[in-house]
């Protein structure tokens, strides 16, 4: 966790040095809101593919289209999303882009350019991709943050924030970790890992 002003690019780029110099490697996809700063920082630092928030992109995609259309352009863009691989989804996003060309030419043009950062998830094995195409679970996370720290109200300084969040983030870290069943298990990782690892270092408070 950090303490930052702003999330502005130097945050999240500062944030995410900080990252690789105590040891993370080997980030394969990194899932997030279209947020300029952290796109860019993530860009910059990790040098690995970005994951568009598919749930936002959607309501962003039928802002473009009438309310008697919205229900069928989302059906047709669903079908990217129900393809076997990376391959097909891509060829079906731009057969539905093609389609829509013609009357609605802005979501066309959406499309087009949110393609590689939409599928980017689809690059992962099928059984984790409903976990990754959204940022829930850290929603969710950042919903338990705000209810608890809404009951405190004003800190007094940075020291108790991080005494606080650092102890929310802590509880996740050992659910994500000992309730192997409810996320993803570095077995089944296996296969997009640079180094094939089985275990997990024993969680550390500092």
């Amino acid at each position: 966790m950090a303490i930052g002003a702003s999330e502005a690019e130097p945050f999240w780029t500062d944030f995410l040095r900080d990252l690789v110099r105590r040891g993370l490697s080997g980030v394969k996809l990194v899932i997030s809101d279209a947020h300029e700063g952290i796109k860019a920082a993530t860009a910059r630092v990790l040098s690995t593919t970005w994951q568009r928030f598919r749930v936002h992109f959607q309501r962003n995609a039928l802002a473009h289209a009438g309310k008697s259309s919205r229900r069928v352009v989302s059906a047709f863009i669903a079908t990217a999303f129900a393809q076997p691989d990376h391959a097909a989804a891509k060829a079906q996003w731009r057969q539905v882009a093609d389609q829509m060309r013609p009357k609605l030419p802005k979501l066309a043009t959406l499309m087009d350019g949110a393609e590689e950062d939409v599928l980017a998830y689809m690059t992962i094995p099928q059984q984790h991709r409903t976990k990754l195409h959204s940022t829930n679970p850290i929603e969710r996370l950042n919903g338990e943050i705000k209810r608890r720290t809404d009951v405190v109200g004003i800190f007094p300084n940075e020291a108790s924030i991080r005494r606080l969040v650092g102890a929310i983030l802590m509880e996740q870290t050992e659910e994500w970790t000992v309730q192997r069943g409810r996320y993803m298990t570095l077995e089944t990782l296996a296969p997009v890992c640079d180094d094939v690892l089985v275990s997990l270092p024993a969680a550390q408070r500092d």
